[in-house]
């Protein structure tokens, strides 16, 4: 798929997925929704299906302007018993396998002098995307479509302002793909200061469909009044996705914020939990 076609489709399954959240738009039918979409319904089926992962009907059954609301009363989870809806150790994701080496507080505060990362983009279910790797692992990960390809590598790079920055596609693609393939190996480089890789590392510990609180993450790594400080060091998390800082919510239900836009996030918790029945095994699209 083209970089062209990839803006498309994005562009065109955030229109459909804002018209299906939108208060008038829970009812509507395959036929209706496809014609908003100047599209034939069986096409449109096709085409959200296979970008999204789900059927329309089945995402519009979990994308409402209530869904992190029902996420809470639903699927939330305490970290300290994660283990209790999948989770084995800590640290181990649902539905990825991830080893990790975080960088030394020695190395982090060399701002990435000694190191080169490559960069590079490709296309995923919320869009376009770039990718950053050290010979460690994947250290970045964007969602671009909310943000532009320019001011997504500009945020990255500028985390590491003393590495060797480099586009190399040919080298990100094998990681990008496997970013957004379940049951894949990820290695990960953790780039980041000591308070902040604890909670990303908590971060991991959420089972795929499931939510959890900035409170509940300050909890988990023994912070209890530094909910704030959590909050910021979500949004700094610079692997999206794999470390799911997007299953991070507010405790009244609201979705809180999201570095590479609210759509992507509510993209992203709709598209798990439409994936996902209430055990939290994985659905196939209906």
């Amino acid at each position: 798929m083209t970089d062209v076609e990839s803006s498309y489709y994005w562009r065109l399954m955030r229109r459909a997925i804002d018209r299906l959240d939108a208060e008038d738009g829970r009812n509507l039918t395959l036929a209706e929704i496809a014609e908003e979409m100047n599209l034939a319904p069986e096409h449109f089926q096709r085409l959200f299906s296979r970008w999204i992962g789900v059927s329309p009907k089945r995402f519009q059954q979990f994308l409402t302007l209530g869904h992190a609301k029902k996420l809470l009363e639903t699927r939330f989870t305490t970290l300290d018993t994660a283990h209790d809806v999948g989770i084995s150790s800590t640290g181990r994701l649902h539905d990825l396998f991830v080893r990790w080496e975080a960088m030394s507080p020695g190395e982090y505060a060399r701002k990435g002098a000694g190191l080169t990362i490559r960069h590079g983009y490709g296309t995923g279910p919320f869009g376009r995307m770039l990718g950053m790797v050290t010979d460690r692992g994947l250290c970045g990960l964007a969602f671009c479509e909310e943000t532009g390809d320019d001011a997504a590598l500009a945020d990255l790079a500028a985390r590491w302002p003393a590495a060797t920055h480099l586009r190399d596609d040919k080298a990100l693609a094998p990681h990008l793909s496997s970013a957004i393939s379940p049951g894949a190996r990820n290695d990960l480089h953790l780039i980041g200061a000591p308070f902040q890789i604890k909670v990303w590392e908590a971060l991991m510990t959420i089972p795929t469909g499931h939510v959890t609180t900035y409170g509940e993450i300050a909890q988990a790594i023994g912070r209890p009044k530094a909910v704030r400080a959590v909050g910021s060091a979500v949004g700094r998390n610079p692997i999206s996705w794999i470390i799911p800082c997007h299953r991070a919510i507010r405790a009244t239900g609201g979705l809180g914020g999201y570095h590479w836009g609210i759509p992507v996030k509510r993209a992203m918790l709709a598209h798990e939990a439409a994936a996902t029945d209430f055990d939290g095994r994985e659905q196939s699209a209906q």
